[in-house]
């Protein structure tokens, strides 16, 4: 049975204990060892039905000003202290993550709001809440992006807790962990976005042709280790006919599709691309 140690959706328990989330009038009262009747499941489990994750979409990125609850900066769960970060735009980190599921489902996240284990939501340590943040699974190279509405794990080896459905569509469910890469997006008031570690994506409307310094690309994902940029762009070489290539910026290598001549052929390889399973990519224009 897939299994998992982080215990996000007790962060809300713990914080309640530590003041973390003091006011919220209906949590339950929590016992000295953080754990709580409340809860009828003793170990986290998937549902008993397989559930089917392919037409399952990603989070959509929109600015959302800070919850009520879950903010408190710094807190303190189990006697260790976490910050949570003023600015996340440009947080990036490598680690393991895990999952939650069936035991916490229904219940309440550390923001006030009610775990789903299947929409595509996440818990982390120091993260605003809510935020979103783009997690690519470094042994397969699948992206997602999630909304982190919860506090944890508070497992000292894993950096990210996301709900049983976005853990599915990583294809780490089963195993109950993975390598994985989190970068933060950051979604200002007038709408604009911007992935940690990457250049924001043009919005202006690309050129019928491509010119001779810029083409147009689909992005499929970006890491910090070339071996794994190297791994997904044979895996894309498998299911598509046009250039694959690795586009060295900065300290990340990025996995892109093209050039097209039009946007629009980029953005039907791009849909061909996610229905393949292969992430969300994005439709950018860099240099040649």
């Amino acid at each position: 049975m897939p299994w998992t140690t982080g215990k996000s959706g007790l962060a809300l328990l713990v914080a309640l204990a530590t003041g973390l989330l003091a006011g919220c009038a209906s949590s339950p009262e929590v016992s000295p060892s953080g754990s709580s009747s409340r809860y009828s499941i003793s170990q986290d489990r998937a549902p008993a039905e397989d559930y089917d994750v392919s037409d399952l979409e990603n989070a959509k990125p929109r600015y959302e000003p800070p919850s009520r609850y879950g903010n408190k900066s710094p807190y303190t769960v189990w006697g260790k202290r976490y910050t949570v970060l003023a600015d996340a735009s440009d947080y990036v980190e490598r680690g393991t993550a895990s999952w939650y599921g069936e035991k916490f489902h229904g219940h309440k996240t550390s923001n006030g709001e009610t775990f789903d284990m299947y929409k595509m939501t996440a818990a982390h340590r120091s993260l605003p809440l809510p935020s979103y943040a783009r997690v690519t699974n470094l042994d397969n190279g699948r992206s997602v992006i999630v909304r982190v509405n919860d506090r944890g794990p508070f497992h000292s080896s894993r950096i990210i807790d996301l709900s049983y459905a976005a853990a599915k569509k990583l294809g780490y469910q089963k195993r109950g962990t993975a390598h994985v890469e989190v970068a933060a997006i950051t979604v200002t008031p007038d709408g604009s976005m911007s992935v940690a570690g990457e250049a924001a994506p043009s919005r202006q409307s690309a050129p019928a042709t491509s010119d001779a310094k810029e083409g147009i690309f689909v992005q499929v994902a970006s890491f910090t280790q070339v071996e794994s940029a190297e791994q997904l762009s044979q895996r894309l070489r498998d299911v598509t006919s046009a250039p694959v290539r690795v586009y060295a910026a900065g300290n990340y290598h990025r996995v892109q599709v093209g050039p097209f001549a039009q946007r629009g052929q980029a953005e039907q390889e791009s849909k061909l691309i996610q229905q393949g399973g292969l992430g969300r990519p994005i439709v950018v224009t860099d240099p040649l």
